[in-house]
């Protein structure tokens, strides 16, 4: 990922994409922008389903997995900026839209996107191309994680300590250490106002271990393997409350793939119409400075 755009922003921006597409209102969410960024023979197999993510092309259950988690996070960005947030930080953007999609093009909230050097001038070279333009609210952090801290990078430019925040860090944890965890969840609670927001996805900590207990974790080392950027932290099963009090947050919701299912794939009768990948959780928490 220090070398080149990651091969994982950019998997997710197809889904994104794929999503859009679907005529299917439990597949389809609106990240428009995705669908944009697609070279145009990719979209030309998209919009016939000759390219299908629910198929054999993705590990069983991560391709609506990847729409509920969409969803989720777009309708707790909505939450936030309508009970009078005004920064937004999101962590590994990859190719987020959210800045553009999500808010008034004369809103004044900041949203701060930080990634590597490589994967942020993709997006620019990208938005550049297709005429694509982001507010000047939706600042772009490029980082070295190797080498750079995230805070002064954000205090140079002018985030503000006082104003509550949502944090993001969608489809990220996974690929960090446990110490950059850590940090990053330390970080947050600094640099965070009361009453502040973070969501974010995890990984179980038996899938590192391929303990084979959920649904879709067979096949989904494979795609792993592939896109050569490994998974290196999980937390255990049950034990989300514990490691959030670690850092001072308090739960608010948690989604495992039952409830994702329950949520965003169940029809009238009941009965859910897809099986989500049950690898990965979402977490809603709030920023406990009392």
């Amino acid at each position: 990922i220090e070398s080149k755009s990651s091969k994982t922003a950019a998997y997710t921006c197809t889904c994104r994409a794929s999503s859009f597409l679907e005529t299917n209102s439990y597949f389809k969410s609106d990240d428009y922008i995705a669908v944009e960024l697609l070279p145009r023979f990719v979209k030309y197999l998209l919009k016939l389903r000759i390219l299908n993510f629910k198929g054999k092309i993705a590990p069983k259950g991560i391709y609506p997995y990847v729409i509920a988690r969409t969803k989720y996070i777009d309708s707790v960005f909505l939450q936030a900026i309508n009970n009078g947030f005004e920064q937004v930080v999101i962590f590994g953007a990859g190719f987020d839209s959210r800045a553009i999609r999500l808010l008034d093009p004369n809103n004044k909230i900041k949203v701060f996107e930080i990634d590597t050097y490589h994967t942020l001038y993709a997006k620019t070279k990208q938005f550049q191309k297709r005429n694509i333009s982001k507010p000047d609210t939706n600042i772009y952090i490029p980082l070295d994680f190797d080498k750079e801290k995230i805070k002064p990078k954000l205090y140079d430019n002018q985030f503000d300590t006082n104003k509550k925040t949502l944090s993001i860090l969608e489809g990220l944890t996974m690929y960090l250490s446990t110490a950059a965890v850590a940090e990053t969840f330390e970080l947050i609670y600094d640099y965070s106002a009361p009453g502040s927001l973070v969501v974010f996805d995890y990984l179980y900590a038996s899938v590192l271990r391929k303990d084979l207990k959920y649904y879709g974790e067979s096949d989904i080392y494979t795609r792993v393997k592939k896109d050569r950027e490994q998974w290196t932290f999980g937390i255990e099963e049950g034990d989300i409350e514990n490691y959030l009090q670690n850092f001072k947050f308090d739960l608010i919701e948690h989604l495992d793939s039952t409830n994702i299912e329950n949520k965003y794939f169940q029809d009238s009768s009941g009965k859910a119409i897809t099986k989500v990948n049950g690898t990965h959780c979402i977490v809603l928490a709030k920023i406990n400075k009392q």
